[in-house]
């Protein structure tokens, strides 16, 4: 079995024994819809509400954790779940509020690079205050260039897109204010596209980001950590993995009938 093929099943296993799990310990919520229970039926609604909190766990921990296992074979070290330390000087704070009241202006482009410099310059200037932590999602590492994913929602709101973009300029001044000889690059990822096959309808992440280096979609995501392929090769994952557990699933929806 090739390492790619092993990656694959261990994504596969990540996937049943949280399933299952879900499976075994799932009750459906407690809150009274009557409306809702009256017009589609008990049985739908303890079934979308099942759904639902796949869905929240696919976010909140599946995602991150394959993205994990099949960057192995493409970084020197990647770590879900990734906490690191690292000071944000009054220098730093400044040039991050300046550097985003212009991109909410529209009065300059975003330029990943430039802002890059920008924060580095900073992050060692003024009053560096109390060493802080903070966590990311994904972290990786290949050569003398580091790599931090802040893994989104298929459809996250303008607001949520702005706090995350000076998330990830706070990311580049902790670690530059630790070791400025790094490259720290940043990125919010979506792992799928809800507009296919229609192309990802980037209009919120305009102005606010450098579209071609600091936002990775769907399979650009996947090809980006693990190489070609592993966009399609988490699909079939995932489709092979639920026809595997189909009848137990399917027993546990009896249960609301």
């Amino acid at each position: 079995m090739s390492m790619r093929d092993k990656q694959l099943q261990e994504v596969s296993s990540l996937l049943k024994q949280k399933i299952i799990s879900k499976l075994k310990n799932y009750t459906p919520e407690t809150q009274s819809m009557p409306f809702h229970i009256r017009l589609l039926g008990k049985d739908r609604m303890a079934i979308f509400s099942f759904i639902h909190s796949i869905n929240t766990m696919l976010g909140q921990s599946i995602f991150e954790k394959a993205a994990e296992i099949i960057g192995k074979r493409n970084f020197h070290e990647i770590k879900a779940s990734y906490s690191f330390k690292g000071y944000i000087s009054d220098k730093a704070i400044l040039e991050i509020e300046d550097i985003m009241e212009g991109l909410r202006s529209v009065t300059i482009t975003a330029d990943e690079r430039k802002e890059d410099i920008r924060i580095k310059t900073a992050s060692n200037k003024g009053d560096k205050g109390i060493i802080k932590k903070t966590k990311v999602d994904l972290f990786a590492i290949k050569g003398n260039e580091e790599y931090y994913f802040e893994i989104k929602t298929a459809k996250p709101n303008i607001d949520i897109f702005d706090k995350t973009k000076t998330k990830l300029l706070r990311w580049k001044a902790m670690r530059y204010s630790i070791n400025p000889s790094v490259r720290v690059n940043t990125y919010v990822c979506i792992p799928y596209n809800p507009q296919e096959p229609k192309p990802y309808n980037r209009w919120t992440l305009q102005g606010l980001y450098d579209l071609k280096k600091e936002v990775l979609v769907a399979e650009e995501f996947w090809d980006f950590i693990g190489g070609k392929g592993s966009y399609n090769d988490l699909l079939n994952v995932f489709e092979k993995t639920g026809i595997e557990l189909r009848d137990e699933i399917d027993k546990k929806f009896s249960e609301f009938k």
